[in-house]
């Protein structure tokens, strides 16, 4: 349904193609998610493979260098909400649903991999609590994508689901995080997503978790 009337549409479709041109751009300056959308979709082709690609070597180089320059745990959170955005705009562009899940899989599997040591030692509890926390948060949020999938399309996100449950379980502070927000890591080890995960998220929210 339109959120404009029938006379104001009808009013803009008699302007004069130079002046819509120019409200065009006006507009386009002040959302600049649909004018990257527009112009992914008009002048690069809408390759959203390759544009994916660019985005997971953004993931790694700098989940590297946030790990290298480690200084306090909620500096490191506030760098994986920048990423996440990252992935989010990159979504809103591409329309990307596959690259939302995997692109979210690979900046968790990246974050807790080169980030071991960093997590175990990190002080104060409460800012580790709240990292910790925020990180099975993400989980589910990729296990909430990969389940409105495809079944055959689990196959695709089984490797790297394996190594994320692995991390969970050898880092014993996210995993004690995960034990308490209701995460089961076996969903991931084994690729066996709940069904009615949906109802389990969001009975573990009305419960104050995940939060």
């Amino acid at each position: 349904m339109s959120i404009f009337s029938k006379e104001f549409e009808e009013a803009i479709s008699h302007l004069p193609a130079t002046e819509k041109d120019k409200l065009i751009l006006r507009l386009l300056k002040k959302d600049l998610i649909l004018a990257n959308r527009l112009q992914f979709e008009l002048v690069d082709n809408g390759n959203v493979e390759e544009r994916r690609i660019v985005i997971e070597k953004h993931i790694v180089t700098n989940v590297k260098r946030m790990a290298e320059r480690f200084y306090k745990i909620s500096y490191l959170n506030m760098d994986v909400r920048y990423l996440s955005g990252d992935i989010t705009e990159h979504v809103k562009i591409t329309k990307d649903k596959y690259g939302d899940a995997s692109l979210n899989l690979l900046l968790l599997v990246e974050v807790l991999r080169q980030n071991k040591g960093n997590i175990l030692t990190a002080r104060p509890p409460v800012k580790l609590r709240k990292f910790n926390t925020a990180i099975i948060a993400r989980v589910f949020k990729v296990l909430l994508l990969i389940n409105k999938m495809d079944d055959d399309l689990l196959l695709d996100f089984k490797e790297d689901l394996m190594i994320l449950g692995k991390l969970i379980g050898d880092n014993d502070k996210v995993m004690k995080t995960a034990i308490k927000n209701g995460l089961d890591v076996n969903w991931l080890i084994h690729s066996e997503i709940p069904k009615n995960l949906v109802k389990i998220h969001r009975e573990l929210k009305n419960n104050g978790l995940l939060k």
